[in-house]
């Protein structure tokens, strides 16, 4: 779970409640009890994506929310570590004593990249196969964010529309200009619920996205350049200068402590 995006969502829905108890106490809460406008706003926004974007796209929404709340990362020290254990055994042993090692490997596109070099692929082979893989993932990552942005816009559209929609049924039918005020309140909640749930949830979860993805990329451009120099042959010490060019200076440091033990 990460813990950031947890957190910015918690403390300010606290946020939100504190000021308006403080303001108003239990009963400032009545005007925000309004099913109509949460209905108004989130039908509407869910309507408009399946009208922008395809069924299995909207489907997959849950599978990318996933992605935003999950943390878990690839430590980039360890993974220049392990291209340099790699290239050893190689320069000792040859290439076909690495398929233990591959089978070994939890990221699935090093492993993939590992048995290519194993499997006796010229370099171009091997760029043209990950470079190709790594496409397709920045597209599909590209797909994920443009769903949360649209959500982003969409909601705040569908909060000014149930307000607007709100007014409307109440100077057509208003007996009591007393009743005005509460009545605008309600009528105003449908606004509050689009802007605070495109500018609080969606568009900060498809700027997350944006994040996650470009970590993504990063960590598996070093993989093929990692496995390019695992497939010519370069010597441990080439490989490790060559990899570490892609770290900052403090992980480069775990880098060499990973070396010595």
């Amino acid at each position: 779970m990460d813990i950031a995006t947890l957190t910015g969502i918690v403390v300010f829905f606290g946020f939100v409640v504190v000021s308006v108890y403080l303001g108003e106490g239990m009963a400032g809460f009545k005007p925000f009890l309004n099913v109509e406008a949460f209905l108004i706003v989130m039908g509407g926004t869910f309507c408009a994506l399946l009208v922008n974007f395809p069924l299995s796209s909207v489907i997959s929404v849950g599978k990318v929310l996933k992605k935003v709340m999950a943390s878990k990362g690839e430590d980039t020290s360890k993974l220049v570590s392990t291209f340099v254990s790699l290239s050893q055994k190689a320069k000792r042993e040859g290439f076909l004593a690495l398929e233990a090692d591959a089978k070994a490997i939890d990221n699935d596109f090093l492993k993939r990249g590992v048995q290519l070099v194993i499997d006796g692929a010229d370099h171009e082979f091997i760029r043209n196969m990950l470079e190709t893989e790594l496409d397709f993932i920045r597209e599909r990552h590209k797909a994920g964010r443009e769903i949360f942005n649209a959500l982003g816009t969409y909601a705040p559209a569908f909060g000014i529309i149930g307000t607007v929609l709100g007014m409307i049924l109440m100077l057509s039918s208003i007996d009591d200009v007393a009743q005005v005020p509460r009545r605008m309140a309600l009528a105003l909640a449908a606004a509050f619920f689009g802007l605070g749930s495109g500018y609080w949830l969606f568009l900060p979860m498809a700027g997350k996205l944006k994040h996650r993805s470009e970590e993504e990329l990063f960590v598996k451009e070093i993989i093929i350049r990692g496995v390019l120099l695992l497939q010519s042959g370069a010597t441990p010490s080439v490989v490790e200068a060559n990899l570490k060019a892609y770290l900052e200076p403090e992980k480069r440091k775990a880098v060499k402590k990973e070396a010595a033990a």
